[in-house]
């Protein structure tokens, strides 16, 4: 052979691969078949869009995470529940969505969804079981659950809302992201589709995007996989590789999370300028009896709402955090904290609160260093109020 050829052919993968504690990251497009028969045989891996090692050990670890039959790969969090909603959603379906649900889930309802047909309605996150299914019509096919909801953190009965779903053949689909698949299992509880970030905890690192939608539906799950190929999503190895790794420390971070989460959301309630602290693991949170029922545990991530101040003096404490870093997503090593007020006003429902409205994402640094960080902050702000 010449020699162009032969720097083609050689140095190709070795099928006698060494054994590691990790799969291999298999980069690649084309998959090369042994016979022309396999070419089109759906039962065979013939693209290298889905299934190579990284992402379909990935699945795997996910499956046993959630008690799932199947996993479906996405490449960001938003990636996974739009995915989902046009897997399963189709021209004259309506959708009721809780009204505390993760902004960008809003926006996509309301902008996309509602170019294709399908109507959205927003419903108040503190409806049971009953004054939940009464609002569904002939046209309900899906609804959207989150609990804790986003920045107010309100509990829904999921069971008692997945049970009447599916007594009726509406479909239920929870943002599960908070509880990581490790605090709370939505699939043994009756819900349809569980949908998580991994780019937040399971990632864990605040470096790598990525999404996932488990069920153990099969007729929904073929839907999914219908979707993924119609539209062409993909995740990269590198990046499921990533994910794995992040997964394989979970449930050694976690309750690292919750510890410092906890002890400063305890903290906090000791505080003069603090009005209450929206937690569901704190015993007098409106949502602690259905938290304590159904998860096993809590993340770091929380609410404070301040007692009454001008915004000014809420974004001056802010902005004096030096370990709190102020940005958007959570679940990473690090300790975050976000001003929420200005993304409540698009919700449906009104939100009447004493005060600013804060989130905090207790990382894993040293819990004592936390709370020093907030309580100069918290000299900035009376500073601030008095003037």
């Amino acid at each position: 052979m010449h020699e162009e050829t032969r720097l083609i052919r050689k140095g190709s993968a070795n099928h006698t691969l060494a054994k590691t504690v990790n799969p291999p990251i298999q980069r690649g497009s084309t998959v090369l078949l042994r016979d022309a028969a396999s070419l089109y045989d759906d039962d065979q891996l013939t693209y290298g869009i889905t299934g190579l090692a990284t992402p379909s050990a990935l699945q795997a670890a996910l499956a046993e995470l959630e008690g799932a039959e199947d996993v479906t790969l996405y490449p960001s969090g938003l990636a996974a529940i739009t995915g989902a909603l046009l897997a399963v959603l189709k021209a004259g379906d309506e959708v009721l969505v809780v009204d505390s649900a993760y902004k960008p889930t809003r926006r996509f309802c309301d902008r996309l969804l509602a170019r294709f047909g399908v109507s959205t309605t927003y419903y108040d996150p503190a409806l049971d079981a009953d004054a939940l299914i009464a609002l569904t019509t002939p046209r309900t096919r899906l609804i959207v659950l989150e609990a804790p909801g986003s920045l107010t953190f309100e509990m829904q009965d999921i069971p008692a809302i997945a049970k009447a779903a599916n007594t009726r053949g509406i479909m239920t689909l929870i943002d599960n992201t908070w509880a990581a698949g490790f605090y709370f299992k939505p699939l043994a509880h009756g819900v349809t589709l569980s949908v998580q970030a991994l780019t937040k905890y399971v990632g864990g690192h605040s470096d790598c995007f990525m999404g996932s939608v488990a069920t153990s539906d099969k007729t929904v799950a073929a839907l999914l996989g219908e979707a993924m190929w119609d539209i062409g999503w993909s995740v990269s190895p590198d990046d499921a590789y990533t994910m794995l790794r992040g997964l394989r420390t979970l449930a050694t971070r976690l309750p690292r999370h919750q510890e410092n989460g906890l002890a400063v959301a305890r903290w906090l309630q000791t505080r003069p300028e603090v009005s209450r602290v929206l937690y569901p693991a704190l015993p007098d949170d409106p949502g602690h009896a259905i938290w304590k029922r159904d998860f096993t545990g809590a993340c770091g991530l929380f609410g404070v709402v301040l007692k009454p101040c001008a915004q000014s003096a809420a974004k001056a404490f802010l902005d004096s955090l030096k370990l709190f870093g102020l940005g958007f997503s959570w679940g990473g090593y690090e300790s975050l904290a976000l001003h929420c007020d200005p993304q409540l006003k698009f919700r449906s429902i009104p939100v009447n609160l004493e005060g600013p409205l804060l989130r905090f994402h207790a990382g894993l640094e040293g819990v004592e260093d936390l709370k020093a960080d907030l309580d100069q902050a918290f000299t900035t702000l009376r500073g601030v109020s008095s003037l």
